[in-house]
Protein backbone atom coordinates (compact mmCIF):
# COMPACT_ATOMS: atom_id res chain seq x y z
CA UNK A 1 0.00 0.00 0.00
CA UNK A 2 1.53 3.32 -0.99
CA UNK A 3 0.65 6.31 1.92
CA UNK A 4 0.71 9.49 1.10
CA UNK A 5 1.90 11.35 3.66
CA UNK A 6 4.18 14.75 3.21
CA UNK A 7 7.72 14.42 4.68
CA UNK A 8 7.73 15.89 8.29
CA UNK A 9 9.21 15.23 11.86
CA UNK A 10 6.02 14.93 13.89
CA UNK A 11 2.45 13.10 12.36
CA UNK A 12 -0.89 13.66 14.05
CA UNK A 13 -2.73 10.63 15.07
CA UNK A 14 -5.28 11.39 12.80
CA UNK A 15 -2.99 11.95 9.79
CA UNK A 16 -1.73 8.84 9.86
CA UNK A 17 -5.23 7.41 10.08
CA UNK A 18 -6.34 9.27 7.06
CA UNK A 19 -2.78 7.89 4.85
CA UNK A 20 -3.74 4.12 5.91
CA UNK A 21 -7.91 4.74 5.98
CA UNK A 22 -8.09 3.44 9.57
CA UNK A 23 -9.89 5.08 12.61
CA UNK A 24 -7.48 6.21 15.20
CA UNK A 25 -8.93 3.93 17.41
CA UNK A 26 -7.05 1.24 15.34
CA UNK A 27 -4.19 3.19 15.90
CA UNK A 28 -4.16 3.01 19.68
CA UNK A 29 -5.36 -0.27 19.47
CA UNK A 30 -1.97 -1.61 17.39
CA UNK A 31 0.57 0.69 19.84
CA UNK A 32 -0.78 -1.39 22.54
CA UNK A 33 -0.30 -4.76 20.61
CA UNK A 34 2.85 -3.67 18.86
CA UNK A 35 5.75 -2.50 20.73
CA UNK A 36 7.30 -1.51 17.07
CA UNK A 37 5.27 1.47 17.47
CA UNK A 38 6.14 4.26 19.94
CA UNK A 39 4.62 7.49 19.50
CA UNK A 40 6.14 10.49 21.66
CA UNK A 41 2.94 11.83 24.32
CA UNK A 42 2.76 15.30 25.01
CA UNK A 43 1.67 15.63 28.56
CA UNK A 44 -1.84 16.58 27.35
CA UNK A 45 -1.84 13.19 25.85
CA UNK A 46 -1.18 14.20 22.16
CA UNK A 47 0.32 11.44 20.06
CA UNK A 48 3.12 12.57 17.53
CA UNK A 49 4.28 9.70 15.18
CA UNK A 50 7.47 9.64 13.79
CA UNK A 51 8.79 8.25 10.18
CA UNK A 52 9.92 5.81 11.96
CA UNK A 53 6.53 4.60 13.61
CA UNK A 54 4.31 5.35 10.65
CA UNK A 55 6.94 2.53 8.81
CA UNK A 56 6.57 0.36 11.38
CA UNK A 57 2.55 1.11 11.00
CA UNK A 58 3.16 0.43 6.88
CA UNK A 59 4.49 -3.15 8.03
CA UNK A 60 1.70 -4.19 10.37
CA UNK A 61 -0.66 -3.17 8.15
CA UNK A 62 0.62 -5.04 5.38
CA UNK A 63 1.28 -8.03 7.87
CA UNK A 64 -2.18 -7.87 9.13
CA UNK A 65 -4.70 -6.06 6.39
CA UNK A 66 -3.06 -7.12 3.00
CA UNK A 67 -1.59 -10.41 3.76
CA UNK A 68 -4.80 -11.07 6.24
CA UNK A 69 -2.65 -12.49 9.27
CA UNK A 70 -3.75 -12.30 13.30
CA UNK A 71 -1.98 -10.11 15.22
CA UNK A 72 -0.54 -13.17 16.94
CA UNK A 73 0.84 -13.92 13.44
CA UNK A 74 2.08 -10.94 12.84
CA UNK A 75 3.48 -10.71 16.17
CA UNK A 76 5.38 -13.62 15.28
CA UNK A 77 6.42 -12.27 11.85
CA UNK A 78 8.01 -9.02 13.16
CA UNK A 79 10.18 -11.42 15.22
CA UNK A 80 11.16 -13.65 12.82
CA UNK A 81 11.89 -11.06 9.62
CA UNK A 82 11.38 -7.71 10.46
CA UNK A 83 14.27 -6.97 8.00
CA UNK A 84 13.44 -9.01 5.18
CA UNK A 85 9.43 -7.73 5.00
CA UNK A 86 11.42 -3.82 5.97
CA UNK A 87 13.19 -4.51 3.08
CA UNK A 88 9.96 -5.79 0.67
CA UNK A 89 8.37 -2.73 1.83
CA UNK A 90 11.05 0.12 1.21
CA UNK A 91 11.75 -1.94 -2.40
CA UNK A 92 8.00 -1.32 -2.89
CA UNK A 93 8.02 2.55 -2.07
CA UNK A 94 11.30 2.85 -4.45
CA UNK A 95 9.07 1.34 -7.28
CA UNK A 96 6.43 3.24 -6.73
CA UNK A 97 8.72 6.60 -6.80
CA UNK A 98 10.12 5.49 -10.00
CA UNK A 99 6.63 4.59 -11.38
CA UNK A 100 5.13 8.49 -10.35
CA UNK A 101 8.41 9.60 -12.15
CA UNK A 102 8.26 7.69 -15.14
CA UNK A 103 4.36 8.52 -15.61
CA UNK A 104 5.67 12.25 -15.02
CA UNK A 105 8.13 11.79 -17.64
CA UNK A 106 6.17 10.46 -20.08
CA UNK A 107 3.00 13.17 -18.79
CA UNK A 108 5.60 15.87 -20.08
CA UNK A 109 6.18 14.24 -23.62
Amino acid sequence: MKIDLPEKRYYTIGEVAKAFNVNTSLLRFWEKEFKEIEPKKKTSGVRKYTPKDVENIQLIYHLLKEKGMTIEGAKNQLKVSKSAEQNKISLLKKLAGIKKELEDLRDNL
